[in-house]
């Protein structure tokens, strides 16, 4: 049972990258849409449970709790407008490969903090480098579009290792329903505010888009990280964290088959470096228990 839902978790994250490129290029739904729906659809389902066990929950959130809450918010709603943003310029591969790098910027921003880590963990960010420059390098030479669609994912996967930090602190007091329903429906009418300063639609759309929206929101945001929140449970964060992984490949399989997405030899070698970089970031951190920001990045956000 418990790599059944290891297989749920990951197919769900894994399709998200794909579903939102597939949704984008079949209907007429906006980036920012697809963003607004899934943090706002998130932001209902999370609530339900709050409100009846425990009604006056939300009347309880201190100012600190709103202050970091908020901070995440913000960085959530750059985060996916930068992620799906890029998905329209890049590769499917390559966005969900360099958005994914969220665990080596928070190991990035720890070292600003004054954390030392482990010499495998800087080992482990040098080569996922690696991978970022040989992806980029191909892409600056295929197209300019392409080269700034990887800089977005980049910036998307700065931003979720901003969320992630904000989060782990507004979560050191909040239960995780109240965290999320907070979160992500202020994230819901930031991204609102953007989509009308953008002219971005969000709504008016056919039911094929419609359909997407609801796709993405079940596959990623309900059964992916509702599987990997289960998982913690029952498995170590570092073996949930390394499942995670699997998103890499898993989304570029994805692309492949289902979006006849090809890719140059030298992205392939970037994907594999990015994958086996983090993977050794994720070791190192544990072993070194550096802080417990890390368990909450173990989720992501795709």
């Amino acid at each position: 049972m418990t790599l059944l839902i290891a297989a749920l978790g990951v197919l769900g994250v894994a399709s998200s990258g794909p579903l939102i490129a597939g949704t984008l290029g079949a209907t007429s739904v906006t980036a920012l849409a697809i963003a607004f729906w899934r943090n706002a659809i998130g932001a209902v389902v999370m609530a339900g449970p709050v409100i009846i066990r425990e009604p006056k929950a939300f009347g309880k959130i201190t100012r600190r709790e709103f202050g970091w809450s908020t901070v995440a918010a913000v960085a959530l709603a750059f985060h996916f407008a930068c992620f799906i943003t890029a998905l329209q310029l890049t590769s499917v591969a390559a966005a969900t490969a360099l958005v994914c790098l969220q665990s080596g910027w928070i190991a990035v921003f720890q070292l600003f903090r004054g954390t030392r880590h482990r010499w495998p963990v800087l080992v482990g960010l040098g080569i996922a480098f690696g991978g970022v420059l040989a992806i980029t390098g191909f892409d600056m030479g295929s197209s300019p579009e392409a080269l700034l669609g990887d800089l977005l994912a980049l910036a998307g996967g700065a931003l979720a290792g901003l969320y992630t930090l904000a989060g782990g602190k507004a979560r050191q007091s909040m239960g995780t329903g109240t965290y999320t329903t907070l979160c992500y429906g202020m994230c819901a009418a930031i991204v609102a505010v953007l989509a009308l300063f953008s002219a971005q639609p969000l709504t008016g759309f056919d039911a094929g888009g419609w359909l997407g929206i609801i796709a993405i929101t079940v596959c990623a945001q309900l059964v992916g990280h509702t599987a990997f929140n289960h998982l913690l449970a029952t498995m170590s964060p570092l073996l949930v964290s390394m499942i995670i992984l699997l998103e890499i490949p898993g989304a570029a399989l994805l692309a492949a088959v289902f979006l006849n997405e090809t890719l140059p030899a030298g992205t392939y070698a970037g994907l594999a470096l990015i994958l086996v970089g983090l993977a050794v970031v994720v070791a190192g951190q544990r072993r070194g228990r550096p802080e417990p920001d890390q368990r909450l990045a173990e989720l992501g956000t795709d």
